[in-house]
């Protein structure tokens, strides 16, 4: 048969990943904080968009599903979206706006009070003594006409850094030393131990190492106590130090810390001669020692959890589900504003920018609505299906897995895997993320529903927190406990699943529930 090239034409279906389904995706696998950073970049790219206030729509209806009876959930007051698209991982719209009842603003919601409407502003400080006046020092209003600005008064936090180097200002006055000593500083942690080789850093300088290492020592003596220390020990050892308590058998101790984890204090008492008594006090020490000295002075803001979706049960025994108003966005696209500026563009660079920014604009707001009845109707599938955790407990949670919450709505598996990751539901039971409402399934020893790997977990953890400290379980025990209440399950997965819960050996749990029954033994 002869080689050649010819030209033929084929037929075929082939998923196009154009933009705005990339863009759909990413939507649908955000969580709350990624998205109000991605929407804070669209109200600045895009001026047909607009953030939308809580209050400019103060009737807006929830977009919630029932399941109270074991059915599918309901959308009120929004057309049903259609999935197709979706099982072949592509994003189906529909022509509808999006649904003003779904979401809430993106940006700052916080007013001042003495902007509050209806807010009781006139003489509450003056009849107490008080005024603008006597606190700012200044005619209550600015040059401008406007009130003072009353964070301009608010104390920075507190900086680990910022406080090292004040005291190495007073510290030293060598300017060489000072050099080294703010790239010391720079390499201590929010937990303040030194994460970087002094060598590294006096190399990185062209400085003495010595010079350094007599840097570090004068930062080592800095408050907080054991700030700059290269690991515990050493945190430790800067403490007990200070406190005048470093004597030989403390030194030993310290050097010993693995044998104080597992609480063998008689191997203690021997490298330390002494007895038990006192190993017991030098113990007792060293847990009133702070082996983290930076957390005093925290570390990055904690951002608060929010739950994109709520249940509550229902007044017929069910579960409500519906989608956290305070985790949505609220977009609109701003069509007036689009028109005159439309009508009021001459060139054709004009136009054509006006049109790719209405476009985008609706598909982001389209896509978003989209997002929303995805992540409800997984949520609401799921609250279906383990509704016997809702009732009554981790014990009673069913095996799920992907597969189950794909057939079971007509999404494509991976769909639902984006849906799931990072988004949390609150619960009468707590908050959860989606993804914890998946596990493994365990078998039954008599062939009946299988367990949930999750509820055998904490069945481990219930049988090791019932232990007595003379009657500790192993392994093996709790294997035959498990199949007593009809699970079958390897020793090397309770091993699995212990390490998980970090919960220490049997050893080591019996050395230690022994010794905390001592100490907290009356003395006679």
């Amino acid at each position: 048969m002869a080689i050649s090239t010819k030209l033929m034409m084929r037929q075929g279906q082939a998923l196009v990943m154009t933009p705005q389904l990339l863009q759909a995706i990413k939507l649908l696998q955000f969580s709350n904080l990624e998205l109000s950073a991605f929407l804070h970049e669209e109200l600045e790219r895009n001026p047909l968009l607009e953030a939308v206030e809580a209050d400019d729509f103060p009737d807006a209806p929830q977009e919630r599903g029932s399941d109270s009876d074991g059915g599918e959930a309901s959308f009120d007051g929004v057309g049903e979206p259609r999935e197709g698209d979706w099982a072949q991982e592509s994003l189906a719209v529909d022509a509808g706006q999006l649904a003003a009842e779904l979401g809430t603003e993106i940006g700052n919601a916080f007013e001042l009070e003495g902007q509050r409407p209806g807010a009781d502003t006139s003489g509450s400080l003056e009849g107490a003594g008080l005024s603008a006046n006597s606190w700012t020092g200044a005619s209550g209003v600015g040059g401008d006409g406007e009130t003072p600005n009353l964070e301009a008064y608010v104390a920075a936090d507190a900086n680990l850094h910022d406080h090292l180097a004040e005291q190495l200002a007073l510290a030293s006055a060598d300017p060489r030393d000072r050099l080294i000593g703010h790239a010391i500083i720079d390499a201590i942690d929010e937990a303040g131990y030194l994460r970087e080789d002094i060598a590294e850093i006096a190399a990185r300088l062209e400085a003495d190492p010595d010079r350094a290492v007599a840097v570090l020592a004068v930062i080592q003596s800095f408050d907080p106590s054991g700030v700059g220390a290269r690991d515990l020990q050493e945190c430790l050892a800067i403490q007990l130090r200070e406190r005048d308590r470093f004597d030989p058998a403390m030194q030993v101790f310290v050097a010993n810390l693995p044998l104080l984890a597992k609480r063998d204090f008689s191997a203690l008492a021997r490298l330390c001669g002494v007895d038990e008594d006192d190993i017991a006090d030098m113990a007792s020490e060293v847990r009133r020692l702070d082996p983290k000295p930076g957390r005093a002075f925290g570390g990055a803001p904690i951002q608060p959890l929010v739950a994109d979706v709520i249940v509550r049960p229902a007044s017929d025994g069910g579960w409500m589900v519906e989608l956290n108003s305070d985790a949505l966005p609220r977009v609109l696209v701003n069509h007036s504003y689009a028109a005159k500026v439309s009508a009021g563009a001459k060139r054709d660079g004009d136009k054509t920018f006006i049109s790719s920014c209405l476009q985008n604009a609706n598909w982001l707001t389209k896509s978003l609505e989209q997002r929303s009845r995805t992540i409800l109707k997984v949520a609401s599938e799921i609250v279906r299906l383990q509704d016997a955790f809702l009732a009554k407990g981790v014990e009673h949670l069913r095996p799920l897995n992907l597969r189950t919450i794909a057939d079971a709505i007509g999404m494509h598996e991976s769909t639902v895997s984006r849906v799931t990751s990072n988004k949390y539901m609150m619960t009468p039971r707590g908050i959860f993320e989606l993804k914890y409402f998946f596990s493994a399934s365990i078998a039954t020893t008599s062939g009946g529903e299988a367990h949930s790997a999750e509820a055998v977990r904490y069945k481990i953890k219930q049988m090791i927190d019932k232990e007595s400290p003379f009657d500790v379980l192993s392994d093996d025990a709790i294997v035959a406990r498990l199949k007593e209440i009809d699970i079958d399950i390897a020793r090397r997965t309770v091993a699995k699943y212990r390490d998980s819960l970090r919960i220490p050996s049997s050893v080591d749990r019996r050395r230690a529930k022994q010794a905390m029954a001592r100490e907290s033994a009356p003395a006679l």
